[in-house]
């Protein structure tokens, strides 16, 4: 099977940014943003997706984190979509409700080349300590957006700021672990009816 992996660099007057993806990876993870509580919502997007993540940015944080954080989205949306390729083989469509203590979200996905993405997550606080929780919806907009999918993520319930937003990194996770794995039955097969899945 073909290596699925990706490198991207991004650099602009706002951030430098690195990241590495092995979609065929076991969850190894290196994250370093300079803002904590985002690194640990990464390392759980790579934990539970089982995709190797490296991502090193370095960003304007005296202004605020939103640079850092959106850009980081777009570096690694872009580095899923290279590692997809052509996406021959892959399962294509997945979807889970995810439970944390008092917290429930549900996400799906659809690996389909064409990006949109449905958000319907309220934090009961602005911050998560420092992290502004507006951020949630700002990194997964860029990220659904350059890795081409479709992604809709919807919190059912829960009190908890933190524990919401890491139920969405986490159930993003797991949605994209399923989709983006080989399907034995059709391992050399683009799965749509159009022969693609690049738009």
């Amino acid at each position: 099977m073909t290596s699925r992996t990706a490198e991207i660099s991004r650099k602009t007057n706002e951030t430098a940014i690195s990241v590495t993806v092995n979609l065929d990876g076991t969850g190894k993870h290196e994250m370093k943003t300079g803002i904590g509580f985002f690194d640990h919502m990464l390392d759980q997007l790579a934990r539970h997706s089982l995709i190797d993540m490296t991502v090193s940015a370095v960003g304007d944080l005296h202004i605020d984190d939103h640079h850092t954080v959106e850009d980081t989205g777009i570096a690694l949306g872009q580095a899923l979509a290279k590692a997809l390729g052509d996406r021959r083989g892959v399962t294509r469509y997945a979807s889970l409700d995810l439970a944390m203590d008092e917290a429930l979200t549900r996400a799906a996905i659809d690996v389909s080349g064409r990006p949109f993405l449905i958000f319907k997550v309220d934090f009961p606080t602005q911050k998560i300590g420092t992290f502004d929780t507006e951020l949630v919806r700002e990194f997964f907009q860029a990220f659904a957006q350059n890795a081409g999918i479709t992604l809709h993520v919807e919190n059912l319930y829960g009190a908890n700021s933190h524990h919401i937003a890491e139920t969405c990194f986490k159930a993003v996770a797991r949605v994209l672990r399923t989709a983006v794995e080989i399907d034995p039955r059709q391992a050399d097969a683009i799965p749509s009816t159009k022969g693609t899945l690049n738009g």
